[in-house]
């Protein structure tokens, strides 16, 4: 007896060939399943459609800015805007050295007109905006980024809408014009977004995990090494009878500058002695080599003790 063949979808497919897919199942009479992988690719291309105000790449720079401007936020959230504006978050592009990627090595380019979004592994956490952009912009950026234009690379930056909107879900897209926050908010004042939904992770670690721990980043044609700092707490922290939430320790009262701020060095050196307290023992002596020939010597011992809710150094 002839076996009867299955048809089987591995994950999300190019629209031709479900297209194929589906008129071949047609032509073999099998017309429930034809129609199955019809529904199926409606439901697979509106979910596949890029975040963002268009369901459109930004073909420039520009209009991708535009899409995730962000600055009408500070009318009514004044003070955790100028907070995020001191925050890491605000300058997440300006701290990594990309200029030196993109001069030397497997992402290196002769020219920024040769750039595209594979020149950027480290964008998928630093400017994840990029991923609804096309090459143009891409091109744009490296362009910023060798000619050191400050005035456009700070302007590539993790915003609210990275949190509040690209992040706020981890199962499912974000809703087009829904923000995530910690409560629902029926009637929010924006035109862009109305509506404020609950985000069962916004308190929770796995929030910040989404970027801190994503470690090796393997969907570019060169896979990179990324932080593993979400990795550390759920192994060695947790497991070790930590409780608190990476916002807890963070974000507390709601800071929204993230602390620590690195070019903060004395806050720096403060958390990092509560962090990573050091005991030292130094015991002084005059051992005799030789006959009358004294040498002074210490021996110096130095314990320190993690509590900090990760290892360190980390990103």
């Amino acid at each position: 007896m002839k076996k009867e063949q299955n048809l089987t979808m591995v994950g999300p497919q190019p629209i031709k060939d479900r297209v194929i897919l589906f008129i071949g199942a047609m032509f073999r009479g099998r017309w429930f399943t034809g129609l199955c992988c019809l529904a199926f690719l409606s439901v697979a291309t509106f979910m596949n459609a890029p975040l963002g105000a268009s369901d459109n790449e930004a073909q420039s720079l520009k209009e991708l800015l535009t899409r995730y401007d962000t600055s009408r936020c500070r009318e009514c959230h004044e003070e955790i805007y100028v907070q995020w504006e001191k925050s890491h978050h605000a300058r997440s592009i300006m701290d990594i050295f990309m200029d030196g990627y993109l001069k030397e090595g497997v992402l290196a380019v002769k020219s920024p007109n040769e750039a595209t979004r594979k020149n950027f592994p480290c964008f998928k956490c630093h400017f994840p905006q990029l991923e609804h952009a096309s090459d143009q912009v891409a091109s744009e950026i490296a362009t910023a980024i060798l000619n050191k234009d400050q005035e456009t690379m700070k302007k590539l930056n993790i915003n609210c809408l990275v949190c509040h909107r690209d992040m706020g879900i981890v199962h499912g897209f974000p809703k087009k014009d829904v923000l995530y926050g910690k409560t629902d908010v029926a009637e929010h004042p924006d035109d862009g977004f109305k509506n404020v939904h609950k985000s069962p992770i916004m308190t929770q670690s796995v929030m910040c995990g989404q970027c801190h721990g994503l470690g090796p980043v393997f969907d570019f044609e060169y896979p990179v090494q990324c932080a593993t700092l979400y990795g550390s707490y759920l192994h060695a922290y947790i497991p070790a009878g930590g409780t608190q939430t990476c916002q807890e320790c963070h974000m507390e009262k709601a800071n929204h500058t993230c602390p620590p701020d690195f070019k903060d060095r004395e806050d720096t050196s403060k958390r990092l002695a509560q962090a990573l307290p050091m005991q030292v023992e130094a015991m002084f002596y005059q051992p005799q080599i030789d006959p009358g020939k004294l040498v002074p010597t210490v021996l110096v011992e130095t314990r320190i003790t993690s509590r900090a809710g990760h290892r360190i150094p980390d990103g």
